[in-house]
């Protein structure tokens, strides 16, 4: 008995270990994100969370029904989407949301805050959001196509 519990315990810490997560950007695309330009034709969304870090929550966050990854504290995520209407989404505590319309050439700044299991997403003035983003975050890699979070 004892070692059909190992043996299950060993299967379970491999799963949790291939589940996939969130990486990091190498610090050369973290620089050319934060130069803060927008693709002609196309609209930047950065989303950020400036929260302190250690913070428990995490939230996956979703544009337009793709998963973009999961946030985490002192982190961003820069997106160029086709110019239009977006649904901005975190699946964590709560399921937040917000509707976004983009225009071509533009950049748009959404902080992202997670507290006590309620996540909030806020348009913030291009200044001040290029401001905060700079100040305390790094960039992570968006997820590929297909990869899927551990869900709780």
């Amino acid at each position: 008995m004892l070692r059909i519990k190992h043996a299950f315990t060993a299967g379970l810490l491999l799963l949790v270990a291939a589940c996939a997560s969130t990486p990091q950007a190498t610090a050369e695309r973290d620089r050319e994100a934060k130069r803060l330009g927008a693709q002609p034709g196309s609209s930047t969304i950065f989303v950020y969370r400036s929260d302190f870090p250690g913070a428990p929550e995490d939230t996956v966050l979703w544009i337009n029904g793709r998963l973009i990854g999961a946030t985490l504290p002192k982190s961003f995520f820069r997106i160029d989407v086709n110019p239009g209407s977006q649904q901005l989404s975190g699946f964590g505590g709560d399921n937040g949301g917000m509707h976004l319309e983009t225009h071509p050439g533009e950049m748009y700044f959404i902080r992202l805050d997670t507290f006590a299991g309620q996540s909030t997403f806020e348009r913030m003035e291009s200044a001040a959001g290029r401001r905060e983003l700079t100040a305390c975050c790094a960039l992570l890699e968006n997820w590929r196509p297909g990869q899927r979070p551990l869900l709780r």
